[in-house]
């Protein structure tokens, strides 16, 4: 490497007046390196942002010498006399929304040598600029070792949400790099509107997301809870303590969700469907599930069916309302509401597999496999529903059609134990 007066490398001395031939040969000497050093960091920050649930997008750029040399000479007209150049590698993080922007964050602190942290926000709505957060990164010293001289020791990583980084793209091109920019002010209020309108549009998002995810999570807890009655009532009838060999696994159907005493607790509800979205009332009528008070939760799903909202929302009604009236062992109403949704849509498999479990717990077996039949018609692959079908041959004595569907479910889901004892029960019937 080139090393003068008027060498670029931090921490070296620079004449005031460069010579910009020699500054980009010493720049381009180091330019492979930097690239190789960038697209490491990559793959490291890859793997550690793999986590996340919504995994953003990482990019590298590498800075180009006219941009470096514009840079360079502004810092010197400002009087520094020893321009220190810290975006020589750049590495953005495209997030998909605000949430996963701090995540990251976090993230990049606990897995790199971050030496300085910078947050652009914006100062009121009339700022052209974009938000984001900027991380100064020491490299890694395992990488800088592979690769001698790089011009730096830093790298700085940008992270942004998909609609920061479309405006700070956008802004770039108009605003940053632009000789000229809008000084109209009807053109600039036409750019305050832009910007405005993605910061509002994030904001949004993220409302979205957070209520998907709280709504989520209330569906886990009430899928739980009835898969873990289903296994309660119909695999007692094959599996006892008193059976040699023979125990009850807790397999994937269910991740083991209960009550707790305190959400037992009786709580006042009151629901406006005046001052209520659908989306509002659904997630009171879960919540209210999963916290046992049931008559809220059933005066909430039949509050939204009485607004007469569209037919995919009354069959996820009728759906939720019918898996609750099972959990409470009121069987004749939670078969007539899954049958009130597979009347609004027979493409609802599940919906034919519950009200098919149904029927197995009330012992009308070959009901149980007429619906089971339904289900796997149309989703073949449901190892639960062919263990389910063939418990329900089992009953009615067609061993071989049982040990079918069970080495079926057993092919699916090869871990299940349960799955291997019922077939184990099957063959002692069968005397394989």
């Amino acid at each position: 490497m080139i090393k003068n007066s008027s060498s670029t490398v931090p921490g070296l001395k620079v004449n005031i007046a460069p010579n910009k031939a020699i500054i980009r040969q010493d720049f381009d000497s180091t330019a492979e390196a930097r690239y190789l050093v960038a697209r490491e960091i990559e793959s490291r920050l890859v793997q550690t942002l793999s986590s996340l649930v919504s995994v953003p997008t990482v990019k590298i750029r590498a800075k180009k010498f006219d941009s470096y040399y514009k840079k360079y000479r502004s810092l010197l007209k400002s009087g520094n006399t020893d321009p220190r150049i810290t975006d020589l590698m750049g590495l953005r993080i495209v997030c998909p929304f605000l949430e996963d922007m701090a995540t990251a964050e976090e993230l990049i602190k606990e897995n790199f040598n971050v030496i300085e942290a910078e947050y652009n926000k914006h100062n009121n709505f009339k700022d052209f600029c974009y938000e984001s957060v900027h991380l100064l990164i020491k490299i890694p010293s395992d990488i800088a070792q592979k690769y001698n001289e790089t011009g730096c020791d830093v790298a700085e990583i940008q992270i942004r949400t998909i609609l920061q980084d479309a405006w700070a793209e956008v802004e770039h091109e108009l605003i940053y790099k632009a000789e000229f920019y809008p000084i109209d002010e009807p053109m600039k209020r036409k750019l305050y509107a832009v910007n405005a309108s993605l910061a509002l549009a994030d904001t949004i998002f993220q409302e979205i997301r957070s209520y998907q995810n709280q709504l989520n999570g209330q569906l886990g807890k009430r899928r739980d809870a009835f898969y873990r009655k289903i296994k309660d009532v119909i695999d007692a009838r094959l599996f006892s303590s008193d059976e040699p060999g023979i125990s009850l696994h807790m397999g994937n159907e269910v991740t083991g969700y209960c009550h707790t005493p305190e959400e037992d607790s009786p709580q006042v509800i009151s629901v406006d469907p005046d001052n209520n979205s659908i989306d509002d009332l659904l997630l009171i009528a879960l919540t209210a599930h999963n916290e046992n008070r049931f008559e809220d939760a059933i005066n909430v799903y039949s509050r939204i069916l009485g607004l007469n909202p569209k037919v995919e929302v009354c069959s996820l009604i009728y759906k939720h309302r019918g898996m609750l009236y099972f959990t409470q062992s009121r069987y004749p109403e939670a078969i007539a509401d899954f049958t009130n949704a597979l009347e609004l849509d027979d493409t609802l498999y599940k919906i034919a597999y519950y009200r098919g479990v149904v029927y197995s717990v009330l012992g009308q077996y070959p009901e149980a496999i007429d619906d089971f039949n339904k289900s796997l018609k149309i989703n073949p692959y449901q190892e639960y529903c062919l263990f389910r079908r063939g418990q329900a041959y089992y009953h009615v004595g067609d061993f071989p059609q049982a040990l079918s569907d069970c080495e079926a479910a057993i092919s699916l889901e090869p871990d299940n134990e349960n799955m291997k004892d019922f077939r184990e029960l099957i063959q002692k019937e069968l005397k394989m």
